[in-house]
């Protein structure tokens, strides 16, 4: 965070700190959103494309462009129409990773059926070490998490000695997302540098979203990446952002308008998401 000393009038102040003792928030916050209102600046915001359900249900038409979702955030993560790929958006970039986890920039008239997207803002910074596998991870990065009721932006940047990763081949139209994945490419890199793009994301929102963690990996060459599977690692610097406001822009599409989505989405979508 960056820290900023100014003059305000005592009124000011006083109006502050009588917000802050009426409702528990730190001063910080309640600037820092004062600010982000009166400059009309997304901050600490997730902005959603579609809802996993839809996914699960087989709705992979173009619902945003590229250029939209990174007129949203410049962190996130994916997918592409007709469910070609992964999308990893990084920096303000998105990249496209194929069904052979080859990566390059995806075009901004590119389309999107889902996806997800911050700008990244961390709070926290620390070094873990020791990863040696994908659960392993989530126990590294829980502790940095304050609330399960919230959801939190996670980078994580290093050299990683095993990266297991998947991108799903294009199915048939109206292929529900577990059967797709199933004919899924699975790939390792080993000895890679690269970043891992998350969202951690709270129980509550398994119908709409993907409930708990969730990465995209991409090498620091921009050449190899895919939808995370299980990861190794010594060491990775670790960087976690809170976000506390959700703006969900669901799809207008005849398809996504008639299609059934409904039943254990999530059950069915975590079972697709990890692939093994």
């Amino acid at each position: 965070m960056k820290h900023a000393h100014v003059r305000i009038p005592a009124s000011l102040q006083a109006a502050i700190e009588d917000e802050s003792r009426r409702t528990g928030r730190s001063v910080d916050a309640i600037v820092t959103e004062a600010l982000s209102r009166h400059f009309e600046a997304e901050l600490h915001t997730v902005f959603q494309v579609s809802t996993s359900g839809a996914l699960v249900a087989g709705v992979y038409e173009r619902e945003a462009s590229v250029e939209t979702i990174l007129a949203h955030g410049d962190f996130g993560l994916g997918t592409f129409t007709g469910l070609d790929g992964e999308m990893i958006v990084l920096e303000g970039r998105a990249f496209h990773a194929d069904a052979n986890g080859v990566v390059t920039e995806a075009p901004r008239d590119a389309g999107a059926p889902f996806a997800i997207v911050t700008r990244f803002q961390p709070e926290r910074e620390t070094t873990i070490t020791g990863i040696s596998g994908f659960q392993d991870l989530g126990r590294h990065c829980d502790p940095l998490r304050d609330s399960g009721n919230i959801f939190y932006a996670i980078r994580l940047d290093g050299r990683f000695g095993r990266i297991k990763a998947r991108s799903v081949n294009p199915p048939p139209p109206g292929t529900r997302l577990l059967d797709a994945t199933r004919t899924q490419n699975e790939f390792t890199f080993t000895d890679i540098d690269g970043t891992l793009v998350g969202l951690w994301s709270p129980e509550f929102s398994g119908p709409f979203g993907v409930a708990g963690y969730h990465f995209h990996f991409i090498s620091d060459d921009r050449r190899l990446g895919g939808h995370l599977l299980d990861v190794e690692a010594e060491s990775l610097r670790l960087r976690i952002e809170p976000l506390t406001h959700f703006h969900l822009a669901l799809p207008e599409t005849e398809a996504y308008l008639k299609a059934q989505i409904g039943g254990d989405t999530a059950r069915e979508l975590a079972a697709a998401e990890q692939g093994r």
